[in-house]
């Protein structure tokens, strides 16, 4: 349509079929909508949210969108994928039905329910594509506007590649930053803190972004009075609306029927943020959504019947019609025949994909049946087994659930019976078979995954000690040198370089755009670096303490640890998350949440230096990976002096494995962090009453001591204790879930593992708070003393 518009070329005939294209692709999608609701209340999938009443915008969304460019969006967006190529019938109900073979569903093997849309970065080995030559998607999540501030890092990535030189392979992620990153929300989910945050940040950035929302005037079942200030996203956002005297955005408002005002809105906004580099926003109002919310009620309870009606009038695809018919591009008879052949057309697509999800579990429900026949046949409790049998053969459309429950229940009533084994083989076999269509990759499966990196040692000669952070600083300055699509940003990391000098002078050195400074708002700063990460750049978002991180933390679990695996790996962001914590002062700047974050990002890598050059060692490691990863340094760590390696940049720490900083023979103490140092003094004074402690660091929690070194040491001390600052039941008891259970450390001891952790609330104010919150030398040195009085009463008599 806009083509028609710009291009004196394009003829009337081109136009019509430019357009009955289009409304073609609006039927068959409102037809999947129709037909997926059906399939959920038949049973035949668990639930649905679909796309119906936005599928006129979206076509205009998609004839803005060229390759290279990145859509971040919510569950609405099918019509978008179906304009551009990405969706087909088949693939939506393979999503629908949760097909777990990629093919089918390539958006994410059936691990998210239909709605979730994603493109494919990554070739089946995990390696990049060539990103400007397809039309991508960056996987979908659940969770409102958790898709923003994602959203602001694909499209900061076009401003680094428009003004950083030097990157290797540019042209496969971005022809001179002409990428645009377009985002998609619906209007109640505006009044989410993610969304104010991104769209701030921005308007501060400057970045090639149209926003769409897609406003139908409800939120679930809730009106927009109850949502969002004069119900209206655009009148209240006026203050971002660029002028002459600054930045800002360029913010348009259309109407959500009207297809020849949607096609010129969508071309206008992709020039601005294209050309320019100027953030648009879009408000799409006057939008319908048939079905309501979801498939879990009637939008008939909360409408009334005035609203009912307007609905059904200003449907846009009832509207695009009418619009069609009164500028004579098609007929109303030619238009039927579009919709019934759609009608067709979906079902079949349907049938297809139900066949395709369903007849190879019907084989593998034969295979069953087959051997369990036989089992029960030769059986003492064959009446059993075959009213087992039975059951499962009844089931017309079975689950993988249903084959594997009834064959393990089976199991049991044969456990001392001859033909056990074979059922027992079957069972395994087809749950190793099964199992990874839904746990494989949490954590990349290519070979520049973080144990295809090995350990090389930091290097030394006769140079004097230097501060930690003088240590950093240097191994950063080496990394920028030799990574140039490396970048770091966050809160002081700029121009003061860091509060803790660990920058000092890179930005000077590097410039603007690639050590920045960010404003206080830890999401986006994360958003940030998923987003760069996803385009191919080598990110550092930097967390300015430990703390902090607790404002990032849905952003980190919810989208960053999920990403390899709710794509099956074919889409990565290996950004680097750089914070500080443990032992300050006071409640909110020396907490160390360790549980909390090691339970809640499951996917991202948690590694925790004990001092800066193990710190720097990470760093470097990462860089060499294609995975996510947080690094916790030492907050008292950077005036502290350590040896000044002299192979900055290449020295690397291992990943997953452990360091024996002390050896000993009485008991083995688990740490991390800066509670060494506490631990190493302890050991001096242990060491004076005849106790030997034997100190582990384990350097990473995620992943956790790959090569069980820490079992190694129990078989020589025969006792364990873990010492953490974290709450009581934190890092510590993980520790142990480790050591005990998957390491099987329980059949070496000789007395009960102990842990010894912080207290319960969080640490008060200054160096007594700290002494009396956290574990102290003492506490640590009272606790093994304990430990061995109780193996060795008469050795050493209680204290206490």
């Amino acid at each position: 349509m806009a083509q028609a518009e710009t291009n004196a070329a394009l003829t009337f005939e081109d136009f019509k079929t430019e357009v009955i294209s289009d409304y073609k692709i609006a039927v068959v999608s409102r037809e999947c909508s129709l037909l997926g609701r059906r399939e959920v209340l038949t049973g035949k999938a668990k639930f649905g949210i679909f796309g119906d009443g936005k599928e006129v915008p979206q076509l205009a969304m998609a004839k803005a969108f060229k390759n290279g460019d990145f859509r971040s969006g919510y569950y609405r967006d099918q019509t978008f994928m179906m304009a551009i190529g990405e969706m087909t019938i088949e693939k939506f109900f393979a999503g629908l039905y949760g097909h777990t073979d990629i093919n089918f569903d390539p958006m994410s093997a059936g691990r998210q329910m239909g709605g979730h849309f994603a493109t494919h970065s990554l070739d089946e080995n995990g390696d990049w594509k060539n990103l400007t030559a397809q039309k991508n998607s960056s996987a979908d999540i659940s969770p409102t506007a958790g898709q923003m501030p994602r959203l602001l890092g694909l499209a900061q990535a076009s401003k680094i590649y428009r003004n950083v030189s030097g990157i290797d392979n540019k042209t496969n992620f971005s022809i001179n930053g002409n990428e645009v990153a377009w985002g998609t929300i619906g209007n109640a989910s505006t009044s989410e803190g993610l969304f104010f945050e991104t769209i701030n940040a921005a308007g501060v950035l400057q970045v090639p972004m149209v926003m769409s929302v897609w406003d139908d005037d409800y939120g679930i079942s809730v009106h927009a009075r109850y949502q969002t200030t004069k119900e209206n996203i655009s009148e209240i956002l006026k203050g971002f609306q660029r002028d002459e005297q600054g930045n800002g955005y360029e913010i348009f408002k259309v109407k959500g029927w009207d297809y020849a005002s949607l096609i010129e809105t969508y071309q206008k906004a992709a020039k601005i943020a294209r050309e320019e580099h100027v953030p648009v926003l879009i408000h799409v109002y006057q939008l319908t959504q048939p079905q309501g919310h979801s498939t879990s009620g009637s939008h008939e309870r909360y409408k009334n019947t005035d609203r009912l009606a307007w609905e059904s009038d200003f449907d846009c695809v009832r509207q695009m019609r009418l619009w069609m018919i009164a500028t004579n591009v098609a007929t109303p008879e030619e238009l039927d025949d579009i919709e019934n052949n759609a009608k067709k057309d979906v079902l079949e697509g349907k049938k297809a994909a139900w066949n395709a999800f369903i007849n190879p579990i019907k084989e593998e429900q034969s295979e069953l049946v087959a051997l369990l026949e036989k089992t029960a046949s030769g059986s003492i409790n064959k009446v059993f087994i075959e009213k087992y049998i039975s059951e499962i053969k009844s089931i017309k459309e079975p689950g993988r659930k249903d084959l594997l429950s009834t064959a393990r229940k089976i199991l049991r009533l044969v456990s001392k019976e001859k033909l056990h084994g074979e059922l027992s083989k079957w069972i395994s076999g087809y749950t190793e078979k099964i199992q990874p269509k839904f746990s494989s990759h949490l954590f990349s499966a290519s070979g520049k995954n973080v144990f295809s990196v090995k350990e090389v040692l930091p290097t030394y000669n006769d140079n004097e000690d230097a501060d930690g952070r003088v240590i950093l600083r240097d191994n950063f300055d080496a990394i920028f040198a030799k990574h140039p699509e490396t970048l770091v940003f966050g809160e002081d990391a700029g121009n003061i370089g860091d509060v803790n000098q660990g920058l000092e002078g890179m930005q000077e050195k590097y410039g603007e755009f690639r050590v920045s400074d960010a404003g206080i708002r830890e999401a986006t700063i994360l958003g940030q670096g998923i987003g760069m990460a996803m385009r191919g750049l080598r990110p550092i978002a930097e967390i300015q303490y430990l703390d902090y991180l607790l404002y990032a933390i849905q952003i980190m679990s919810d989208d960053l640890a999920t990403l390899q695996y709710r794509t099956k790996g074919r889409q990565k962001a290996p950004l680097i998350i750089r914070t500080r914590g443990h032992r300050l002062e006071g409640i909110w700047h020396s907490g160390s949440p360790m549980g909390m974050i090691i339970n809640a990002i499951r996917g991202i890598h948690v590694l925790v230096p004990r001092n800066m050059t193990k710190a720097a060692g990470f760093y470097n490691t990462l860089l060499e990976t294609d995975e996510p990863a947080l690094v916790v340094e030492c907050l008292n760590g950077y005036r502290l002096k350590e040896k000044m390696p002299t192979n900055l940049g290449e020295f690397r720490t291992p990943i997953g494995v452990v360091e024996t900083i002390r050896e000993g023979k009485d008991i083995t103490i688990v740490s991390y962090g800066s509670t060494l140092r506490l631990i190493e003094q302890a050991a001096k004074e242990l060491e004076e009453t005849g106790i030997a402690c034997e100190i582990i660091d384990v350097q990473s929690l995620l992943p956790f001591d790959i090569n069980h070194d820490i079992l190694k040491s129990l078989q020589k001390t025969n006792r364990l204790l873990v010492v953490d600052e974290d709450v009581p039941g934190g890092a510590s008891a993980y520790i142990l879930q480790q050591v005990l259970e998957e390491q099987d450390g329980y059949k070496f001891l000789d007395s009960k593992p102990e842990t010894l952790a912080a207290k319960a609330h969080r640490p008060a104010y200054g160096t007594d708070g700290d002494y009396f919150s956290k574990p102290s030398v003492e506490d640590i040195y009272e606790k093994v003393y304990a430990i061995m009085s109780e193996s060795k009463p008469s050795q050493f008599p209680e204290l206490y």
